[in-house]
């Protein structure tokens, strides 16, 4: 799923491609997009984008008279600039932004159509779209804290809650608790002081330095393939069983429905394996309990 740092660069591609210039058509061929049919597509077309922001994960066009189209990506979304009346995609496409000098493709590879696109009016009906989570780079250390430790949840779990913390997902969230050295999930309740100094330092460090890293990669150009929750030189997200990049250990992971959570057992739980749910259920008494007994069964 596209996180914050790849939203923010979607949305700097698109200024220099849209603010200013006027949405002729949108083409939508895949219904179950639309999540919203007052006011109708048709509000859109003819109107000059005055300007984007970003709203958590979703990126959000604004037009006169505080008209706003949002576009969720979700899981697999993705956007794609291409020359003006390209068209939509068969099999992946889902809807098509026509420009006069280019148009944007939203485009899903799930079979699972998870996307949404909504029109609305109003800062208020903007608003409602907004999970509530506090934005991890505007905030100093006291309000980090006081968002972080208001509910107690596991670490994993409170950055990814986009009632908490605002814009993070799965894969950069493995990322700043490697960069913590914090175990996923030790909970809030029970973080000392230099723990949650460790996180926010960590937070703030690792999406300014994803952010940084995506625009040196686009460049001039438009993210189109670049944005993935799978990258090369993560440390730990999507590494399991390939050695951390600090201690030379193994990555580990918890399965957990579709997805998972990496970590390193010798940087972040003090050795300890943390019980994936699948796996130790079936051996039960027999799930290795360390970094050790692993090795030593393997």
């Amino acid at each position: 799923m596209p996180e914050l740092p790849d939203i923010v660069v979607y949305i700097e591609a698109l200024e220099e491609r849209v603010v200013g210039e006027t949405l002729r058509r949108v083409r939508v061929t895949a219904p179950q997009l639309m999540r919203t049919y007052d006011p109708p597509i048709s509000a859109l077309e003819g109107q000059v984008v005055r300007g984007l922001r970003r709203v958590g994960k979703r990126i959000v066009f604004e037009f006169i008279d505080e008209l706003f189209l949002i576009i969720h990506l979700m899981v697999s979304g993705r956007l794609a600039w291409q020359k003006a009346g390209t068209a939509v995609p068969k099999k992946v496409g889902l809807a098509a932004l026509d420009f006069e000098h280019g148009t944007l493709i939203l485009r899903e590879a799930s079979t699972k159509k998870r996307a949404g696109m909504w029109i609305v009016r109003g800062e208020g009906s903007l608003a409602e779209h907004d999970r509530g989570g506090i934005e991890p780079l505007d905030v100093d250390l006291g309000a980090f804290t006081k968002g972080l430790t208001r509910e107690n949840r596991t670490l994993k779990r409170a950055l990814t809650d986009p009632r908490i913390l605002s814009g993070i997902g799965n894969a950069y969230s493995d990322e700043i608790l490697h960069a913590a050295r914090l175990s996923p999930v030790k909970r809030t309740s029970r973080l000392t002081e230099a723990e949650i100094e460790r996180l926010f330092a960590a937070t703030q460090h690792m999406l300014i330095e994803w952010t940084d890293r995506l625009r040196e990669e686009v460049g001039d150009g438009f993210p189109d393939k670049g944005v993935t929750a799978f990258r090369p030189d993560m440390a730990v997200h999507g590494k399991f069983g390939r050695p951390c990049p600090v201690c030379g250990s193994k990555v580990q992971r918890i399965v957990y429905a579709s997805n998972e959570t990496n970590y390193c057992a010798t940087c972040q739980t003090g050795g300890k394996l943390l019980a994936d749910r699948s796996l130790s259920r079936l051996l039960k008494d027999d799930w290795p309990k360390t970094l050790e007994e692993l090795e030593e069964r393997n």
